[in-house]
């Protein structure tokens, strides 16, 4: 349980970091299409802030995968 926390915090934080860089890094930076935020229709304009939340998600995960016991 542990490590699938950690993983899907990580694969959280990489979305949301990347999405931040294509949105603010031009039309060449990372390429917009490799990030989930900016495929779904329903975020469009909203794209940063999505972005925002996904890393907050993403780290909070991070610190329930620490959190939890292996047994």
């Amino acid at each position: 349980m542990r490590a699938t926390l950690r993983i899907l915090g990580s694969v959280c934080v990489v979305q949301a970091a990347g999405g931040v860089i294509g949105e603010f890094g031009g039309p060449g930076s990372l390429g917009r299409e490799w990030f989930l935020v900016h495929r779904v229709g329903l975020l469009e304009g909203y794209e940063v802030f999505a972005c925002i939340v996904l890393g907050v998600l993403g780290l909070a995960l991070w610190a329930a995968g620490a959190a939890v016991r292996d047994e």
